[in-house]
């Protein structure tokens, strides 16, 4: 056990007060677009990893370098990266289109009056199965629009639907950058983890599907056009899922996603076979930050724990938080503390990952249970950030649509990652303790 040392907390601090610091003078003074994502995280990473490095006493170079090689070169962080490339070359191969084929699919076999509802069972479904809540609302936001201005319904309420279903996917999906850094840091088996976090998702989204409905009930509404659609191309996503949720190894699982979607993208003549290559390229490449994120957190955290920071946290939490079901919440706050640092919610879970694991030991909390919640509390916080990307991205879809709408009224009418932070409440002090059992 090392020595409790707070001082060893410090580079966390040096990350977060330069990397909010930066974010805000690109985003609200200079005006840069995406402005806290035009931050070179790399850098700040390397920046408090030097401030720990000079904190390490007693070590000569090589050592140091030899404490974060211990880290980084851990089983999970190791797994996890592949698992990132492969995910990567996943998207890359299958394209996007077919996520719009699935919204027009549904909203043409669907009352006008249920549009909005579609939306959200829509955002569920394809963020699961692409993993991203990102490029959900690049999809779908300009259905959202084209549905708000043909139909009646308020822009704030389809936009706000799209955003807070994308969460449902990010927080849910097999190929989801948060399952995999969850799963993987935890060490977890991602269907176990799927199982334990369906339990606490169904119940919001049933919830905010019944609270859309009433609202679309009580709205005066119009028919609006249809786009043209291809089903074919969302194959290899269902494979994906299904494989997933059967417990096919993980590995096993995204090399079939990928094969299966190289042949139908070649064979319907979607792509070419340069093209292909070319998006196998720029997906793996996509993952190249995530991945880089993740091997200096791995070496930043080696170092602090080398120092006492782990031990000192661990003091910190065990006066606050007494009893088991309080150390849950106290690990879903944590990671909402990196996630308000940061702006994302994967280097969040990356950065939490260790101490939520010490934290998991200290109280009795199973890997799975432990991954669902920094899964959780990680999307339901940056579900809510103004300066994250999923409402920077949804706001200037808007605008590039030729409408108008505030990041504030979006999250007025996000619903479902309110009715998921309730659920994560109820879940965690109020579900009987044997029902949650492995």
């Amino acid at each position: 056990m090392k020595k409790s040392n707070p001082w060893a907390l410090l580079p966390v601090l040096v990350f977060a007060v330069l990397y909010l610091t930066i974010g805000i003078v690109f985003e609200y003074a200079l005006k840069i677009s995406m402005g806290f994502y035009n931050v070179p995280i790399i850098v700040v990473f390397l920046i408090a990893i030097l401030v720990a490095f000079l904190q390490t006493k007693g070590k000569t170079v090589e050592e140091k370098f030899a404490i974060m090689g211990r880290g980084v070169g851990d089983k999970n962080i190791v797994t996890m990266l592949f698992i990132f490339l492969l995910a990567g070359i996943f998207v890359g191969v299958v394209g996007r289109s077919s996520a719009e084929s699935v919204a027009y699919f549904v909203l043409s076999i669907v009352p006008p009056k249920l549009a909005v509802l579609v939306l959200f069972l829509v955002s569920c479904f394809v963020s699961t199965a692409m993993g991203t809540s990102v490029g959900t609302i690049t999809l779908l936001t300009p259905i959202a629009v084209a549905v708000a201005s043909a139909s009646g319904f308020s822009l704030p309420l389809c936009v706000g639907t799209v955003v807070g279903g994308s969460m449902f996917g990010d927080n849910l999906s097999f190929v989801s950058d948060t399952t995999i850094a969850a799963c993987q840091g935890q060490g977890c088996a991602m269907k176990d983890k799927f199982r334990a976090n369906f339990a606490i998702v169904l119940p919001a989204a049933i919830v905010t599907a019944v609270l859309i409905l009433v609202l679309s009930l009580r709205t005066e509404i119009k028919p609006f056009e249809i786009q043209p659609y291809r089903l074919v191309e969302i194959i290899p996503y269902i494979l994906v899922l299904i494989g997933g949720i059967a417990g096919v190894n993980v590995f096993l699982t995204l090399i079939g996603g990928i094969l299966s979607g190289a042949v139908i993208m070649l064979v319907t003549g979607a792509v070419d076979f340069p093209s292909l290559l070319a998006g196998m390229g720029s997906g793996a490449a996509g993952m190249f930050e995530t991945a880089m994120v993740a091997v200096l957190v791995a070496a930043l955290c080696e170092l602090i724990r080398e120092n006492g920071g782990f031990e000192a946290l661990l003091s910190g939490v065990r006066r606050i938080f007494r009893g088991k079901r309080a150390g849950q919440l106290g690990i879903g706050l944590l990671v909402g503390a990196m996630d308000i640092s940061t702006a994302n919610n994967t280097v969040a879970i990356v950065m939490a990952n260790p101490i939520a694991s010490q934290m998991a030991e200290e109280y009795g909390i199973t890997p799975k249970k432990t991954a669902s919640i920094l899964d959780t509390f990680s999307c339901i916080f940056q579900g809510f950030l103004p300066y994250g990307a999923q409402l920077l991205v949804a706001v200037a879809a808007v605008n590039e649509m030729g409408q108008s709408v505030s990041a504030f009224s979006i999250i007025g009418n996000m619903f479902y990652p309110m009715m998921l932070l309730l659920s994560s409440l109820v879940f965690i002090f109020l579900v009987p303790e044997r029902q949650e059992r492995d």
